[in-house]
């Protein structure tokens, strides 16, 4: 009896040949899901130690889901105070362009959050102008707010709708903070965790996203000799169009980072079109 038992384990045993064909087919999967962008590799670009990570890529391999060719993306850490990341190529020429003539008709002054009341008001401070596009209005929108999702790790439902600006020659915003120091605008939602700043167009000239207050050595970034002289007062990133900026206004522990001020500095040339999304700690409802 134990040894028909014992014969029957024996059966069992893979032989040489069947290993090769697993062996074979596990890898087929694996090449298969770095194809089609399921699962993604870090790779460091610039001949960097992989544990330098103040000068890592890391190479994104994705479905090309959305409008238009996104070409190659990949995403980049500019600092760690704030916490402050590139997605380049993060929306295509074709994403950018809708994002514009679908605002441009509806484009108002814009607007800052008074401190005291937490109620809208017009300021010299920003003197561009925008509009807000509902949240889920259509499937490009969609597209969008789940690639921002995806990228962030916050929910399409933590998120306000995208807020399309226009800055014209000599428009700019002021150095601010996003998180709120006022009760009323934290009720829908909670405090503003962090935001995803995207590029719909070049700027000739200025126009800059600057970080006044980050850490660092803010003159090391390739791009220095390009900024204005307001973009040179701190940490600056020159607009590009169809990259993402992803910064946190709050840091791992939760409490408010105040390394997170920035501003937009004047256009001296061009004009600057982008899209902001704000995110929440909890669910936003629209």
């Amino acid at each position: 009896m134990a040894k028909g038992r014992y014969g029957r384990l024996q059966s069992k045993k893979w032989s040489p040949f069947t290993l090769v064909l697993s062996m074979l087919f596990v890898l087929s999967v694996v090449l298969l899901m770095l194809a089609f962008g399921i699962v993604s590799l870090p790779v460091s670009t610039d001949g960097s130690s992989p544990n330098d990570l103040s000068s890592f890529r890391r190479k994104i391999v994705e479905r090309s889901d959305g409008l238009g060719n996104r070409g190659e993306q990949w995403t980049e850490v500019i600092s760690w105070e704030p916490r402050a990341f590139i997605y380049h190529n993060f929306l295509s020429k074709d994403e950018c362009d809708y994002l514009i003539n679908l605002a441009k008709p509806h484009m108002v002054k814009s607007t800052v959050v008074d401190s005291k009341t937490g109620k809208s008001k017009d300021s010299s401070v920003r003197t561009s102008s925008g509009m807000f596009l509902r949240r889920g209005r259509d499937k490009i929108i969609r597209d969008i707010e789940k690639r921002i999702a995806d990228f962030t790790f916050i929910p399409v439902e933590h998120g306000d709708g995208l807020q399309v600006l226009h800055y014209e020659v000599g428009q700019k915003y002021d150095a601010h903070f996003d998180y709120f120091a006022d009760e009323f605008n934290t009720k829908n939602g909670g405090q503003r965790v962090a935001t995803l700043l995207m590029y719909l167009s070049d700027v000739e000239e200025g126009g800059e996203t600057v970080f006044p207050t980050a850490k660092g050595s803010i003159s090391s970034v390739p791009w220095w000799n390009e900024l204005s002289e307001c973009g040179k007062q701190g940490l600056a990133l020159k607009p590009k169009m169809g990259d993402a900026l992803l910064f946190w206004s709050m840091r791992p522990d939760a409490t408010l980072d105040p390394s997170s001020l920035h501003g937009a500095c004047p256009v001296i040339r061009g004009n600057k079109w982008s899209c902001t999304k704000w995110m929440h700690l909890q669910e936003y409802k629209v």
